[in-house]
């Protein structure tokens, strides 16, 4: 065993691409619903978590403790790795990454960790730019410098259908929440630099999926990319806007992929959710890390 990778599952990444990397280990984050505690992927998923949203219940979620973090890197040590890209959920967003530069402090080195500064596979792409790397043989450094370069290639944008859950979350005030669903706003987030800002407002869900894929379009420019469109609940308008993007970007996808976003997004943003996260890859290099 080489370098390996350790993320969390709010990189919510497809099990298929879990399940093809051998040296990718994903922890499921804590996730309390109505006052009873679970683990991401674990024991809850999100038909568990919509199903509670739609009931009324509170579904928060908490950062990885640094004892679990510890835990697992001495265990992939003593299974023979000789070192550890830890990629995780934004710094800004949760506490995960701060608990993973303390368990990793008493690793001598041999544990990088890696603030994603996303979301979603906003977390995903880089746990796998590294993961790829390490497959490659490429060292401890190599392998999160790579994570690092997939963090500079990769966009994210959401449509929501309402702005209360941001307003449980504390993203915005009560008073915007309120004129917001008065006026039926809908907003377009982005990430930026680890934060979750709202960029723009439109009045119908198909402006919304319209406006996340000219984003996507607009950020993509000539590169090859590979795409992710994440939803919560709404597996139709997910599924309308990969079609659509299939077509624009035929030719130079790398890769699509649809899927359902668990608590750690999902709190925040509420059922009704679509996302479009992007990667943008060299059409002319097969470096890892997708070198422009």
């Amino acid at each position: 065993m080489t370098v390996v990778v350790v993320t969390d599952s709010t990189s919510a990444l497809p099990e298929a691409l879990r399940a093809s990397h051998e040296g990718l280990t994903v922890l499921g984050i804590p996730v309390l619903i109505g006052g009873a505690e679970h683990r991401e992927g674990e024991d809850v998923r999100a038909d568990a978590i919509l199903r509670a949203m739609r009931e009324g219940q509170t579904v928060t979620t908490s950062g990885l403790p640094p004892e679990e973090l510890r835990s697992t890197y001495t265990r992939l040590l003593d299974e023979g790795a000789t070192g550890i890209v830890s990629v995780h959920l934004s710094g800004r967003l949760s506490g995960t990454v701060a608990a993973a530069e303390a368990a990793a402090a008493g690793f001598g080195g041999r544990v990088a960790v890696v603030d994603s500064l996303g979301a979603g596979m906003g977390v995903g792409y880089p746990a796998l730019a590294a993961v790829e790397a390490a497959e490659q043989g490429l060292d401890l450094l190599s392998a999160a410098a790579a994570a690092h370069q997939a963090i500079g290639r990769t966009t994210t944008y959401f449509y929501l259908d309402t702005l209360e859950y941001l307003r449980r979350g504390g993203r915005i005030s009560a008073a915007r929440a309120i004129v917001g669903t008065a006026l039926s706003v809908k907003p377009i987030l982005g990430v930026e630099d680890g934060r979750i800002d709202v960029i723009e407002k439109v009045r119908t869900p198909t402006r919304g999926l319209q406006r996340l894929a000219s984003l996507a379009v607009a950020d993509a420019g000539e590169s090859e990319v590979e795409m992710t469109v994440h939803h919560l609940g709404a597996e139709r308008r997910a599924e309308a806007l990969a079609g659509w993007l299939q077509e624009r970007f035929e030719g130079r996808l790398r890769r699509m992929d649809v899927t359902e976003v668990g608590a750690a997004v999902g709190a925040h943003c509420g059922p009704g959710l679509v996302g479009v996260i992007t990667r943008r890859r060299s059409r002319l290099t097969t470096d890892v890390g997708g070198a422009e």
